[in-house]
Order: structure tokens, then sequence, then C-alpha cells
């Protein structure tokens, strides 16, 4: 099982290294929390271990509950072995377990047994278990009896419990360094087979560290490299604007987009200015420079694959929640598809997302009916917090990055892009899902605007799939709403003679980016690859997407596994492309608010079905709690049952909403992505 998939944890580390808080912090945003505590109460005169005890106490949040396990050294098996699949453990620590395993009052007892009961505990639990253990294997030889017994059956305790549980970090001066699995190589976002060690001697030379805190989702397990870290400490507040892809990513530094963290506008005012720069952003989560990564990117990538057995599980889990209806319906593809992507039969809601808008224009027939400039102003729109994207993205508090990405040629003349900038375009998407995973961002969003997009989309449908552009090419309809015939027949035109003068061009996914994908598509097709290498899910919405889903599948196979499709929006092309690459859509909205709005219209549904997955308990028939019949027994320190919600206190109102631009008002609160 893989690091971030991992279902049952030791953390390890000496004393005052860090471990306990860095293991309150990988369970903080668990639904329940079980605090084990194994340690005796001490001597009632020895006050520094009484303040060392109530600390950890204080550091607990009130919804947690609370175990004694210090009575009994074979209670902590028990707890672990009778812990449900929607429970979480924290057990802390085994130090202080062997401590009452040695106590005389326990003896004679055969502690090796003991010690294997726990293993054989941890191996078989259907819970989410932390295990804090302090390590004092790297100490001297203590000097005395009881020290040395102390610290071998610590030991044996240690390899025992290591080797039953999925994943170990080991914390020292507040450093985590991962154990097992063993941390993969730094071009872990870079295919083997497409690595040359050549090009990346400083990738590949990089130690791997891990800070001392969770990362966003409290089941992942970060890794990042020390030259990530590096990249992090150069964030900035600058807001710098959406540039195009460069020629030559490895020529010298190039600065990505900034993300922009819009705060959602209670009451929204009619809007009468599209200028730029006008809306209530936060700054940037991060500048970073583009370096020659030595990013290869070529047919046949082998990028990982989700989980196979965890969405399976996730979705038989289901069967056996506490529901009064039938279950979660259609949405169940949702708990299998988030199971199978974070590698836990209970999945979370998707807290960190990121909107990626790409603007490019195209060319040619592509764009007959479309009013010019109109993807520049749509972009200037999100830019400024205005317009479905950015009102959606809000609302869900998603950060949202305008992209630029190189204007496409007219494909019936010509290549729409060069071999160079294909290249160069690939890359670049790749950077902007690493960046995004950098970051903690835990679904990605592709969005799209720009003249031409769908003709284009649907000129790669035809080449990969084998349509005809009439099938695959929606009706153009016009900023009044009426439906341009004329227009449509040019578009279609255009894909016919683009067709026709590749017809003996070779159909591999680069030459498909170059002579008919263009700019726009091209980028997404980096997007998804380096959100697969990364293990970021992406939501798909619109032809652009789609399209980009149909070229991924040549460079690398796994890319469509990690793409979920909300809604077709009632377009052909995308519905062809649903089923060529096995992805059903989830809803039918019918809504045409630009790529990008209608999955961010429904991932509230989305996250509803993952919060009641992953909150629920078991149906009291089948051994889950019984309301009426074990209240007292469920009941926590702070006196609420484990089951009851922890409602928190509304937060007072601002000072009122802060008025920018001409009429818009914006609240002034902000939120990082």
């Amino acid at each position: 099982m893989s690091v971030d998939g991992w279902h049952t944890l030791l953390v390890l580390g000496g004393i005052r290294s860090g471990k306990s808080e860095f293991a309150e912090s990988l369970v903080a945003d668990a639904p329940t929390v079980r605090y084990v505590a194994t340690a005796p109460a001490g001597d009632p005169e020895d006050t520094e271990w009484a303040t060392r005890l109530a600390a950890h106490r204080a550091r607990r949040p009130g919804s947690w509950s609370t175990e004694e396990t210090a009575a009994d050294p074979g209670r902590l098996v028990e707890v672990i072995a009778a812990a449900g699949p929607n429970e979480t453990l924290l057990v802390d620590d085994l130090g202080g377990w062997v401590t009452v395993l040695l106590d005389p009052a326990h003896q004679p007892a055969d502690d090796t047994a003991t010690i294997a009961e726990l293993a054989a505990a941890v191996r078989s639990s259907a819970a989410r278990v932390v295990l804090v253990s302090p390590e004092v294997g790297l100490s001297l030889v203590p000097t005395t009896p009881l020290g040395r017994a102390f610290t071998d059956a610590l030991g044996a305790t240690n390899r025992a419990v290591a080797d039953a549980c999925d994943a170990v970090a080991l914390v020292v001066a507040g450093q985590t360094a991962w154990l097992k699995p063993a941390t993969p190589a730094p071009a872990h976002a870079v295919p083997p087979a497409a690595t040359s060690p050549e090009a990346v001697p400083s990738r590949a030379a990089a130690p791997h560290t891990a800070a001392p805190r969770a990362a966003a989702s409290w089941a992942t397990a970060p890794q990042p490299t020390s030259e990530q870290a590096a990249r992090n400490q150069t964030a900035t507040t600058g807001a710098a604007p959406a540039r195009a892809v460069p020629a030559d990513l490895g020529a010298g530094d190039v600065t990505l987009p900034e993300v922009l963290t819009p705060a959602a506008a209670p009451v929204p005012a009619p809007v009468t200015s599209d200028e730029p720069g006008t809306g209530d952003w936060a700054a940037p989560t991060m500048a970073l420079p583009m370096i020659a990564t030595g990013l290869v990117i070529q047919p046949g990538m082998e990028l990982p694959m989700p989980d196979d057995y965890t969405g399976p599980q996730a979705v038989d889990r289901l069967a056996t929640l506490d529901i009064p209806g039938a279950g979660l319906g259609v949405l169940e593809q949702v708990v299998g598809f988030a199971a199978a992507t974070q590698g836990t039969s209970t999945p979370r809601p998707w807290d960190s997302v990121r909107v990626l808008l790409i603007q490019g224009d195209h060319e040619g027939g592509a764009s007959a009916g479309a009013t010019p400039g109109e993807s520049a102003r749509r972009a200037r729109q999100a830019r400024a917090g205005r317009g479905p994207l950015a009102r959606l993205a809000a609302e869900n508090r998603a950060g949202l990055q305008i992209v630029e990405a190189p204007a496409s040629a007219a494909m019936e003349d010509g290549p729409a892009l060069s071999a160079d900038e294909v290249e160069a375009a690939l890359r670049y998407g790749w950077r902007l899902a690493e960046q995004a995973a950098d970051a903690g961002v835990q679904l990605l969003v592709l969005a799209a605007c720009g003249a031409g997009a769908e003709a284009a989309a649907a000129a790669v449908l035809a080449a990969t799939a084998g349509a005809e552009a009439p099938t695959v090419l929606g009706r153009v309809v016009t900023e009044q709403g009426e439906i341009d015939d004329t227009a449509w027949m040019v578009r279609c035109a255009a894909v016919r003679d683009a067709l026709h003068r590749t017809r003996r061009s070779a159909r591999e996914a680069k030459d498909v980016l170059a002579e008919l994908g263009g700019g726009d598509i091209a980028l997404a097709t980096g997007v998804l690859l380096g959100a697969t290498a990364r293990k970021v899910p992406v939501l798909l919405d619109g032809p652009v997407g789609t399209a980009a889903a149909m070229v991924s599948r040549d460079l690398a196979g796994q890319a469509r596994h990690w793409c979920l499709l909300p809604d077709h929006g009632g377009r052909p092309g995308v519905r062809l492309a649903a089923d060529v690459l096995g992805l059903t859509p989830l809803v039918d909205l019918r809504l045409d608010l630009g790529e990008g709005a209608t999955a961010l219209a429904a991932l509230p549904l989305l996250r509803s079905a993952l919060t009641l997955a992953a909150t629920l308990p078991v149906h009291p028939s089948l051994g889950g709690p019984d309301d009426e019949g074990d209240t007292d027994e469920r009941t926590g320190d702070d006196g609420r049952t484990e089951d009851e919600p922890d409602f928190a206190e509304p937060e007072p109102a601002g000072p009122g909403p802060t008025t920018i631009g001409a009429d818009e008002p914006v609240s002034p609160g902000r939120r990082a992505d």
C-alpha cells in the first residue's frame, strides 16, 4: 500500500521530537476520533509528569473521545480489534503500554504473546489507526536490568507493530521521514521510462523529507522533496498576470500564473465593468519559477493507477450504512472514484479544490460565429471575480487559476501549432498540475474559454475516434441566444478540410495536437498527465477537457482513470468521448454556462455524497451502534455521543461587504487555496 493510502500508521520518534503533534495533525480532519491513552497516572507528587499529561489533554479537540487503557495492557488489543470501519483511533503511546505491560502487578505474563496479539489486532483492524511510540533503540544500552527489559520489550513492540502497519514515519527534531513504504525516487512526477538520468541530475539527487504536519487531507501523508520545499519558499504576494506558454521551458525561469482565491459575494450586484484587477482576491498562493525539469513526455508512459481494491470496498461498504432509503444511487460512483483515487475505503470530501481556466483562441473557420475578443473578456471577468465560473468557484471555496494558452493557427490551412509549441504546452500543463499538488490541492477542475475550442475538440475526436464532424460538433449559439447554422456549417467545413489535409499524417498524440488540437487542448493534456503522475483527480466538463483525455490515453492510458465527468452538458462530442473513455456522466443538468461551470455546480452534490459515506454509522442490524440501547457507552468526554455532529457556533458577521469596482460588493473574508 502506498504512503498516501495508509490505513494503519506507526509514528516513531524520540523525546520531544514532535511525534505526538504530527500524529494528531494526521487525524485532525477525521469526523470522530477516539484517543486511546496508555500512560499510567504516575506518582501524584511528580508535577512534571502531570504537566506533560495535561499538555496532551489540552491539545485534543473537544469532539474527541478518550479511553484509558492503563489498568490492563490487554485492553488496548480489545479496543483496536473492536473498532469499526467508520472509526479513527489515535493510540499515544506504546511506551506507556509497555510500561504497564512490565508492571509487576501484571506479571507473570507472556509478554511476547501479548505483543503478538497487539500486532495481529493492528493488522486486522477495520478502523483507521495511528499509533505513536518512542524510538529508544538509538540510545546506549541501559545499565539497569529494568531499563534493559523496557528497551527490549519496546523494541520488540515497535518491530511487530511496524510490520503490521501499512506505513511507518520517523519524526526527528520536528522533521518527518517516511520509512514504510520506502519514499519513491524524486522523479515520481516523471515516469521512469520517460526520464533520462542525465537530464535530471538535480532531481535524482534530491533527498526526501517531509514537514511534521499532515497534508490537506488527513488520510494523505506528505512527501515533499527538498526541491519542492525550496520552491515553496519562493511564494510572493505580487499578482502577476497570466502568461502564455513559453516556446522553450528550459531557457530560463518562468512564473506560473497566480492562483486567485475569491470570496463569495452574498448579495450579487449588477455587473457594470469588466476591467481586470477590480476583484476582491487574496494574494496568489505561490509564484513558482519554471525550471528545466527534464520532462520527456512520450507515448507509453507508466503513470500511477487508482487503487483497484478500495473503490469496490467503499461501494460495498455503503450497503452496510444506516441509511433509511435505497442509498446514494448513481452517486455511489463518486464514492468509488474518490476511494480509489484516495486509496482508502472511507474517502473524505475534497477540501482543497483548484479550477484551471485555460484561455486560448483558434483562428480560421473553427471560430466562426464567435465574437472577437470574447474569450479574453471572459478571462478578465473571471480574474476580476465576476461571471458564473468565478462565482461558483467562490461558493465552492475553490482557487481559480487563469492560464493563457498560445493561439492556434487555422487548422484547415496548416498545423495549429509547431512541434516545439506542443512540447512546451505539454510541459507547462504538467507543471501547473505539479504546482497544484505541491500546494496540497486534492481536486482539479478543468475549465476552458476560447474561440474555436469546440471545433478543435471535434477535430481531435474525429481523428482519434473516427467520428464525423457534424455528429460531434454542437450548434452555434449567438450572444442573443439565436442558432447560427451558417457559422456551424463553416466550423464543420473547417474540421472537414483539416481532416482531409492530414489524412496521410500520423495519428500519434503529439501529431494530433500539432495538426488539429492547438494550444488549449495541448496544455489541458499536460495538466491531465501531470495530475495523474501526482495522483490528483480531475473533474472534466466540456469539449476541451474530454478531447485532452482522448489524447492523453495514447500517452498514458492511466490518465482517464483519474478523471470524473459530472455531466455531458448535452454536447454530442462530450457524449462520444465519454463513451470511448468509459466515463459515465453522473447528472444531466443541461447547463450551458461555460466549460467548467457545470462541474462546479455539481461539486456540492458530490461532496455531500462523500460526507455521508464517511460519517454515517453502520446499521444496528449489522453491528452498528443502537441509538436507544448503548447511548451511555458511546458518550465522550464532552458529554456528546460519538454519532452526534459537532456543530460550531456561527462566527459573528464582519463589518459588512467591501465594495470594489463599480457596483460589485464582495465579502471581505478571504480563504487560501
